[in-house]
Formats: structure tokens, sequence, C-alpha cells
């Protein structure tokens, strides 16, 4: 079985809840990227429309004059590097796969039938997230009978239409923080391991969201040591790929749960242990 991956988040936005306007020129994209990569990532995720909570809108031509040039410079510096791009606007998904993305990572719940149409022509894989409304409205949206049941049947629903459509390559990602409360996003972690009957990838947001700082009452700033014990709650419940700010942590996290998992010891043969000196 092939352990975890790891999806490193390049924001390229002015706006975005952690790290927004720090990855605004070339020089601090590449180095991210560069960063990411050496530390394992196995994607790259570039983003340049913020989906957090009450984000301002983003025109289309601004979303295309953030994403391509870090795109291209990407495409250009790391060749064999996949690119995901987080883009639910079906001109910047052309436009990036054109341009060497090999991945669409779509935060509208496959609500976009122009964005459909790109994906089936290109035969990429496709990130189908769950969510209601966008990102102005999604807070009001969190009436739910049972937040995984009713999950579970909009995937079912979701991908049975794309496959209808020529779709095949589906990934599958709950989304954490979008159109739940707190409680609800906690109760979905919890059941993660329930959507394998999907026999899809599940994909993992959870990086310095709010459900980790608000619980924490703290900040995103300091949400890593929350983020990374979430991930391991991800991890034994089958996570496929987790998707974060901090590559390096992830990395170790999943080492570790590997270990852990696989009932051996390929990571602690040489190290000597403190409680046997």
């Amino acid at each position: 079985m092939q352990p975890p991956l790891v999806m490193g988040i390049i924001n390229v936005t002015p706006d975005s809840f952690y790290d927004g306007g720090q990855f605004n020129n070339e020089k601090s994209i590449l180095e991210l990227a560069a960063r990411h990569l050496s530390e394992g990532a196995a994607f790259l995720d570039i983003g340049g429309y913020s989906t957090r909570q009450n984000a301002d809108q983003v025109k289309e031509e601004e979303e295309l004059k953030r994403v391509l040039p870090a795109l291209k410079a990407i495409v250009r510096e790391y060749p064999h590097a996949t690119i995901s791009v987080d883009t639910f606007t079906a001109s910047v998904a052309y436009a990036a796969l054109s341009e060497g993305a090999g991945l669409i990572n779509d935060a509208s719940g496959a609500t976009n039938s122009s964005l459909l149409d790109v994906i089936s022509r290109h035969k990429v894989p496709y990130v189908l997230m769950h969510t209601r409304g966008n990102p102005q409205t999604m807070t009001g949206l969190t009436d739910y009978t049972d937040v995984v049941a009713d999950i579970m049947s909009y995937f079912l629903a979701k991908v049975d239409t794309l496959r209808s459509q020529g779709i095949a390559d589906i990934i599958l990602d709950p989304g954490f923080g979008f159109a739940k409360t707190p409680y609800q996003n906690f109760q979905l972690l919890g059941s993660l391991d329930q959507f394998h009957v999907l026999a899809r990838p599940l994909m993992v947001g959870l990086s310095r969201k709010s459900m980790i700082w608000r619980t924490l009452e703290t900040t995103p700033d300091h949400a890593l040591n929350g983020t990374t014990a979430l991930h391991t709650v991800a991890l034994l419940k089958g996570a496929s790929i987790l998707r974060v700010h901090d590559v390096k942590q992830a990395i170790e996290c999943i080492r570790l749960v590997s270990t852990l998992s696989a009932g051996t010891e390929p990571f602690l043969k040489g190290f000597p242990m403190a409680d046997q000196k």
C-alpha cells in the first residue's frame, strides 16, 4: 500500500487566513516551492482565490494574474513537480492545465459545469470537495440531518455524475471548515474512515484551520502543534493526502503513523533509546 502523500500549499493571495500576502513575487514563491519539494511534498497546490469565510470575491482576470506567473515559474524551475491549481473557475483551470498543471482542486463542490467540461477534456485528476454555498454564504449553511451521512450521500451522487461526464480520477475532500460548525468538523474527522466505502483517495485539509486554533484559544500562527495532532487522527482514519502549510512536520507525522500501522521498526533501528540508558 502506498503511504499517504503531502500536498504543499502555495497561496498567491493577499487575504488567505494564514499566509495571505507572504508569497507575492517570484522569488518568494520559488523559495516556498523549493522548501516544500525538498521536505517531501508530492504535490504543490497553487491558489489565487482565498476561500476563507467571508473572503472577497475575485475576478477571473485577477485570479489568472496571480496564478499563472507562479505556475510558469515553478514549471520552469521544477519541471518534474506535480502541480495542482486550487480554483473553481473554468478559464483559470484551462489556462493552468495548458501551462503544465496536472491536477485541479475544486473548492466549489463541482457546481461549475464549464469547469467540469475542462476537467473531462483534459483527463486530469480532480479533487471533489464537499461544501455548500460560497465563501460569502457558507457560514449560514450548516443545517444537516446527519453531517457524515449527508456528506456520504453528496459524494455518492457527485461521483456518479462526474463519472457520467468522463471524469474518472476523483479524489474526495470532506471540506473541513466549509459550511460546517466546529463541532461538525470534529464529528467528520472522527468518522473519516467511513468514507472508505467509496473506494476513492481521501484528501484532508486541516492545516492551521479555525477548528484547531479556536478550540485551543490561540491563532493560526500558533496552531502547528494542533494541526499535527489532528493530522495523526486523520492518518489513523485512513487519509491518503494531507494538504498542508508545513510539509516537514506532516511528513514526520506520516512516518511515525506508518511505522505504528506497519508494526515494524524501519525508522527505529540504530537509534539509542533514552529510557534504556
